[in-house]
């Protein structure tokens, strides 16, 4: 289904209705059903956007000369979907456009996740501002980063000594200062992995006092993912700062189905008073580097490698996406590769480490688990996908959770899964005027066919775009329009200082 253009004056319906929306005096969207965000049921309305904001919401308005009109009947108008947990920090220089993250209504992302961002922060927030993407950008400052640069010559694999933390926690505050909105960890990850939890508590105070968060991929996503939670809570308590664990996920055999015990440990947590979220994303399947699967490190030791494939179900489940000395191997599993090669998926995934590693997805999620997490209010939807992963969270995320989970498994009501993606992370983030479709407002929509939004991207085609979001708005300005990207580049660098002081959100 197309929208619909056109204008008030007769005049100039050849030339307003051809130039970018931003150009119009105003854009009016007209008969949508209105979901505002904040989780209240969906209403007919008339919605009118003003330079960067909505300037008036009623059941019907009247357009001024030469606005753009917009016959969205049938169609949801939503804000745009914030994404706490993004990758897209890694194409955007070569994609501006953002295509595979506006084509699935994001509009906010959240880079420098997983303990890994640019450096230094002042840089990237320069460059980014002068030469704006199509989406609005906010980033944390990675623990792995400041690690790397605290323990010179790659000496990291030990604990730090006192002096290194000291000095850890003094380039936190240097990026906060610079406009980081808080620390990531990847503390499953190679640098990361590591860290004792008392030098992550001295981090997340350093990003505390100005106001940051702590967002973590926690220790252990498998058999230790309680020991893992744990471990969040209490670097939030010790630090005192506010806390969210990104893509919560229950990712070998010996942890499935315990979605309500995971649930428990942080309710109870949150009902003591700590400000602890979580997202997760809608697919049952992670992507990440071979190495990840082997948590004791042993990664060329046979009875390592071959329990690590047996926590995932086995061999079939981890498909390599890329690896650059074995093309051949992209797009099938371990089982697959050593049933042609004539070995066993142990000695494939031996082979592999040793000539340099590769990215892979495991399938090795319940899709029970992540339905429970979803019926959480404080569990969030973010996509963990970014511009060119070779995974279908990368261009399907949104869209699969409105079409599968809500319109045809019916999980969650279509207003809550948008509360979840819009002003829940808004409030997360300290985000005032996004995340809600209000009088005043900025102007970051969405409108979609809620009867045809869905995700088509494969493991097999991860690029593949998402169908049914019509036309994403910008800070007032359209980015994504009947299917393809416009060449305006609206987005803005929110930095952690702005949220604090109110200005620019």
């Amino acid at each position: 289904m197309m929208l619909r253009l056109s204008c008030r004056s007769s005049a100039l319906i050849a030339l307003v209705c051809i130039v970018p929306l931003i150009k119009a005096q105003g854009i009016v969207i007209r008969q949508a059903q209105v979901i505002d965000g904040t989780g209240a049921p969906a209403r007919r309305a008339d919605v009118r956007v003003v330079a960067t904001r909505i300037v008036q919401i009623a059941p019907s308005i009247t357009a001024s000369p030469n606005d753009t009109v917009i016959d969205a009947a049938g169609m949801v108008v939503a804000p745009g979907f914030i994404d706490l947990h993004n990758h897209s920090d890694r194409g955007l220089s070569d994609d501006p456009q953002a295509a595979s993250q506006v084509s699935q209504g994001i509009t906010t992302a959240v880079v420098g996740v997983d303990g890994s961002s640019s450096w230094p922060i002042a840089d990237w927030v320069a460059k980014r501002r002068a030469n704006p993407v199509a989406i609005n950008l906010l980033t944390l400052v990675g623990h792995a980063t400041v690690r790397s640069r605290a323990m010179a010559g790659g000496d990291y694999k030990r604990a730090a000594k006192p002096a290194e933390v000291d000095r850890m926690a003094s380039l936190v505050d240097q990026a906060m200062r610079e406009g980081a909105i808080g620390l990531s960890s990847g503390l499953e990850y190679e640098v990361g992995s590591y860290s004792t939890t008392p030098e992550v508590i001295a981090l997340a105070k350093a990003a505390a006092v100005r106001g940051g968060l702590y967002m973590s991929h926690i220790r252990d996503e498998a058999d230790r993912t309680f020991e893992a939670i744990e471990e969040v809570i209490t670097i939030a308590r010790e630090a005192g700062v506010p806390a969210h664990i990104s893509h919560l996920k229950l990712g070998t055999a010996g942890v499935w189905g315990k979605a309500p015990d995971a649930v428990s440990m942080l309710a109870k947590a949150r009902n003591s008073g700590l400000d602890i979220t979580a997202d997760c994303y809608p697919y049952d399947a992670w992507s990440s580097t071979i190495t990840v699967l082997v948590p004791n490190k042993q990664y060329e030791d046979p009875v390592s490698v071959a329990k690590a494939l047996a926590d995932v179900g086995g061999p079939q489940n981890v498909l390599v996406t890329s690896c650059r000395e074995h093309r051949d191997y992209e797009f099938q599993n371990l089982q697959q590769i050593a049933e042609r090669k004539g070995k066993t998926a142990v000695d494939i995934f031996i082979e592999i480490v040793r000539s340099g590693g590769a990215s892979v997805v495991g399938k090795a999620m319940q899709e029970r688990d992540i339905r429970y997490f979803y019926a959480q209010p404080w569990i969030l939807i973010a996509s963990d996908g970014g511009i060119g992963m070779r995974h279908p969270r990368a261009t399907g995320s949104f869209p699969k959770v409105l079409g599968r989970y809500v319109r045809e498994a019916h999980w969650l009501p279509l207003e809550e899964a948008i509360r979840k993606m819009t002003s829940a992370p808004a409030a997360r983030l300290g985000l005032k005027d996004r995340g809600v479709v209000r009088e005043g407002a900025l102007a970051d929509l969405v409108i979609f066919d809620p009867k045809q939004v869905a995700d088509q991207s494969t493991f097999a085609e991860p690029g593949k775009l998402s169908k049914g979001i019509q036309l994403v708005l910008v800070n007032g300005t359209a980015v994504w329009r009947d299917g393809q990207t416009t060449t305006a580049r609206p987005g803005l660098v929110i930095t952690g200082d702005e949220l604090l002081s109110g200005r620019r959100k």
